[in-house]
């Protein structure tokens, strides 16, 4: 699997971004894809994840409420809706996929987009 992250960008805190991973290959309909961000001088973070089939979904404490991951096998893309983003949200964002069920641990996941840089002013 091959994975695009696109929709980053500069918005004011309070704002919406969604983001996009588009996927090639004909295995996306059977991953489970996470989103994870790394802030500068941190290290890389759990955000959000979704099973195979949409059913399942789980967030970081700290977007749960703001944020909405979703996924449309038909277009093999997942996405990332943000609401309501503050400063400390700043931070580039990868999607990963890894088989059928999702996982918090970023090493458990064998596909990596690039990423795409978020920034939020205050």
């Amino acid at each position: 699997v091959q994975l695009q992250a696109s929709g980053g960008g500069l918005v004011q805190a309070g704002g919406s971004l969604r983001l996009s991973c588009a996927a090639s290959g004909r295995t996306f309909s059977t991953a489970a894809m996470g989103w994870f961000r790394q802030a500068p001088g941190k290290e890389r973070e759990f955000v959000a994840a979704i099973n195979w089939n949409g059913f399942s979904t789980s967030y970081a404490d700290s977007v749960k409420g703001r944020f909405t991951i979703s996924r449309d096998n038909a277009k093999n893309t997942v996405y990332l809706q943000m609401s309501s983003l503050q400063p400390k949200d700043t931070a580039v964002y990868y999607c990963a996929a890894r088989d059928w069920t999702y996982d918090y641990l970023e090493s458990s996941y064998f596909y990596w987009g690039q990423g795409t840089q978020v920034t939020v002013s205050s």
